[in-house]
């Protein structure tokens, strides 16, 4: 508990907005119920405005080698991290500890563990990954984004509840408007996170300058671009006259979605929350090469329920895409099928329902 005696939630997320994204949504839902949130976390969340009282950084690293080097790096840092963590508990005091998944978790969710604190691991993709597979036999309770989640040991399945995948407030908001599917200006937002950016500015605007005139007038894009890739794009397009807004972020990404026709995007497990609680089509790309395939799956789920059309990145290209946004944009009534789709297959209520969940684990 604080000081005033109020209950206190350690939340626990790698400094990148898939995993800080859910993590504000848990915060902002335990908050309307009078609930005191910290935040540990990584150096990569310096410029993020969490809503928490205390934002701690604590050491970790990602296994990013097998040799014997890079293990004993990493294994040194998880072990500083977790003392740090320690200290941290020690002095804070949490009542219940919560994680989203990746290597900066695996510090505070081991140390409350070894403390005996309660604690809450959410998987927010359709696999669950190596620092979640780790972790698993030491947590209290597992929430999973997913109904169906791959990689998990029968053993542990007495742990799980399915809460979705928490999405931010204002993802609900952007939920509230309906979606269109022909308009005279037809919005197709572009955009592919820190790594994945970069084949969105090599493909699409050669994708686009493959469409009809008739149907490019009647574009127009948002694209996100990396500050090194926007000038290369900009040009691209002013080539073919097509309306365009090029960023490296867009804080009103939600609304953005909102007001799209169709989307083109990477599949990370907020990406993918996202999308279907706003109740998008989209074509995704999962990032290749991850160990876990989390994207793979993830954009798999989303196709299976008819809201979006996946392609493996070695697929995507300008034709490819070309004949797949010719296709969709000629019919409304399947864009607006799949927009149905993708929305059937959302929530905007797991915020809420993960904080039940971390609220009974606390009290048990």
């Amino acid at each position: 508990m604080d000081a005033s005696g109020t209950p206190l939630v350690l939340l626990a997320a790698g400094g990148t907005g898939g995993h800080l994204f859910p993590a504000e949504a848990l915060a902002d839902a335990l908050h309307k119920r009078g609930i005191t949130t910290d935040l540990a976390t990584d150096h990569r969340a310096s410029h993020f405005k969490f809503p928490a009282r205390e934002v701690h950084v604590v050491p970790s690293a990602t296994v990013r080698g097998r040799d014997p080097l890079s293990l004993m790096r990493t294994a040194t840092l998880l072990a500083l991290g977790t003392a740090k963590a320690w200290s941290l508990l020690r002095r804070i005091r949490p009542d219940v500890v919560v994680g989203f998944g990746g290597y900066p978790t695996v510090p505070p969710l081991l140390a409350a563990s070894l403390h005996g604190v309660p604690t809450v691991l959410h998987e927010q993709n359709g696999v669950m990954g190596r620092a979640n597979k780790f972790l698993a036999p030491r947590v209290t309770a597992i929430a999973t984004g997913f109904r169906v989640l791959k990689n998990l040991n029968a053993q542990w399945q007495s742990k799980v509840t399915f809460t979705g995948n928490p999405v931010r407030p204002q993802v609900i908001a952007a939920a509230e408007t309906s979606y269109t599917a022909s308009k005279p200006k037809q919005n197709l937002l572009v955009f592919g996170g820190s790594q994945g950016a970069r084949v969105m500015a090599e493909i699409v605007p050669s994708a686009i300058e493959r469409l009809s005139a008739d149907l490019r007038k009647r574009l127009s894009i948002v694209q996100q671009a990396r500050a090194e890739d926007a000038d290369a794009v900009r040009s691209a397009y002013a080539k073919f006259g097509v309306e365009v807004e090029i960023a490296p972020f867009f804080p009103d990404l939600p609304a953005r979605m909102a007001a799209s026709q169709l989307v083109i995007s990477r599949s990370g497990a907020s990406t993918v929350a996202e999308l279907s609680a706003i109740g998008r089509p989209s074509v995704l790309v999962p990032l290749p090469h991850a160990l876990d395939q989390d994207q793979f799956v993830n954009a798999g789920v989303l196709e299976e329920s008819g809201g979006a059309i996946r392609i493996e990145q070695r697929d995507f290209t300008p034709e490819r895409l070309a004949t797949e946004i010719t296709a969709l944009l000629s019919d409304p009534a399947r864009l607006a099928r799949m927009a149905g789709a993708a929305k059937g297959a959302g929530t905007t209520t797991a915020a809420d329902r993960l904080a039940d969940l971390v609220l009974k684990v606390a009290r048990n």
